[in-house]
């Protein structure tokens, strides 16, 4: 981890299209100003941990559908052959 030390107006880059200028501090809080291109996201850490969070429950929830069905879609293939194949031997 980087630390540094900047005065207020007083700014650091990061690459060439991101800007984190020092805006005010006061009262044990820090203001910042970020310019930053559309693309890039920008999240206050607490709101990136409730965004990650939900996206893992989401992705337990369904991987159990999604392998219940990948079994059933296996079971169903199965029973297709196991009859092909006992009718093939009746015919054969």
């Amino acid at each position: 981890m980087l630390v540094l030390t900047r005065r207020q107006g007083e700014s650091l880059r990061i690459d060439e299209n991101i800007r984190i200028t020092l805006v005010a501090c006061s009262a044990g809080q820090v203001r910042l100003a970020i310019d930053a291109p559309d693309h890039v996201e920008i999240l206050r850490e607490e709101v990136y941990d409730r965004i990650a969070s939900a996206n893992q429950a989401a992705a337990g929830a369904n991987d159990g559908a999604v392998r219940r069905a990948v079994t059933r879609l296996r079971d169903r293939a199965g029973n297709r052959n196991s009859a092909s194949n006992r009718k093939g031997e009746q015919h054969g």
